[in-house]
């Protein structure tokens, strides 16, 4: 549906290298069209009028062809059905290295990788059809990790999941971060389950960022609210306790931490 207004506006980002990046905000605020502009999809298969400069890894995603970005991007879309669709596992990891004419030796060993850091070489030669949502999240994180990106792009990996799976989905880009020191960009809005391990939050609001920073500072930040985000339970009780000048200390992001900091504050 066409708009004469724009969609994204005066949006400057920087994600270091080695960083996990959550980008949240209400629907319509810009996350999809934000994440097409990195890795490439707009301007090259979405039209329309596109100003401004998208850098990743040094390349210009404005002039440089997708399949060249899909080596530095590696990209998860919301339902990974979207991008799954060989007759096997295996065939379906390959598939972006087969359309980039890397030789076969390289493929069987970046395939191998994969499947051994996802976990999944049980899997190697069942069909996606037969897969559990959870499986095919791992299947999809396989294929992009196999061209060897230096950014993992992510949007909303666990929407479709139960709360246990995709705990496990969050658990696992925070051990490929730390393995790999891959950079991660994640579109999410279980805030609960991400802020945790996220160094940068970037809360978008009309095409705009409203605010960017550790999550623990931006959750806190007053007017969230009226800008369509629910901070998780554990910070809404601290903010709760801090405007009765009950709670001196830091934020806490995790029940965990909460607990544990609660109990040095009031033995």
């Amino acid at each position: 549906m066409g708009t004469d207004l724009p969609t994204l506006q005066n949006v400057t980002l920087t994600l270091k290298k080695g960083e996990i990046a959550v980008l949240a905000g209400a629907s319509g605020s810009g996350k999809t069209t934000l994440l097409r502009s990195i890795n490439g999809l707009i301007p090259h298969i979405y039209p329309g009028e596109y100003s401004g400069t998208v850098i990743a890894d040094g390349l210009n995603a404005q002039e440089t062809p997708t399949y060249e970005l899909a080596k530095k991007i590696g990209f998860l879309f919301q339902n990974p059905e979207n991008q799954i669709f060989m007759f096997t596992v295996e065939r379906d990891i390959a598939f972006g290295l087969e359309n980039l004419g890397v030789p076969r030796l390289e493929i069987a060993r970046r395939v191998d990788e994969s499947l051994k850091l996802l976990n999944i070489e049980d899997l190697r030669d069942r069909s996606p059809s037969e897969l559990s949502d959870g499986q095919k999240q791992r299947v999809a994180i396989a294929g992009a990790l196999a061209m060897g990106p230096e950014l993992l792009v992510l949007d909303e990996p666990t929407s479709l999941l139960d709360p246990r799976t995709a705990d496990g989905v969050v658990s696992l880009v925070k051990e490929l971060n730390s393995e790999l020191g891959l950079s991660v960009l994640l579109v999410e809005h279980r805030l609960e389950l991400v802020a945790p391990i996220a160094d940068q939050l970037i809360i978008l609001s009309g095409g705009k960022v409203w605010k960017s920073g550790p999550p623990e500072e931006v959750l806190s930040s007053e007017g969230i609210h009226e800008v369509g985000i629910s901070p998780p339970t554990v910070v809404e009780v601290q903010r709760r306790l801090r405007s009765m000048g009950r709670w001196p200390g830091s934020i806490d992001l995790s029940v965990d931490a909460f607990f544990a900091e609660a109990k040095g504050i009031w033995r």
